[in-house]
């Protein structure tokens, strides 16, 4: 699959926006009143962590496949041969 510049830069900008949202979530959970009863972590916490932990998963896989295709795109940029199955224009 041929993912053009436009497409891996929309990646790398999911990731670091992601990056960028999610940990200032992190405190605003930790500090919320709903996130522990005695001590202990409620169903409040547990629920806002599983969302934070998936959100930044997929921030950083979106972020790593746009760098890499990203990195990919300018190799084959000067290239006179085609990826593996791309068809050569």
């Amino acid at each position: 699959m041929v993912i053009t510049r436009r497409w891996a830069a929309f990646l790398v900008a999911v990731g670091v926006w992601n990056w960028a949202i999610w940990p200032g979530f992190i405190s605003r959970t930790l500090r919320d009143d709903r996130a522990f009863a005695a001590g202990s972590p409620t169903a409040f916490f547990w629920v806002h962590a599983l969302i934070i932990g998936g959100s930044l998963a997929l921030g950083t896989v979106a972020g790593v496949l746009g760098i890499r295709a990203w990195r990919a795109n300018r190799r084959t940029e000067g290239s006179t041969v085609a990826p593996a199955g791309v068809p050569k224009d």
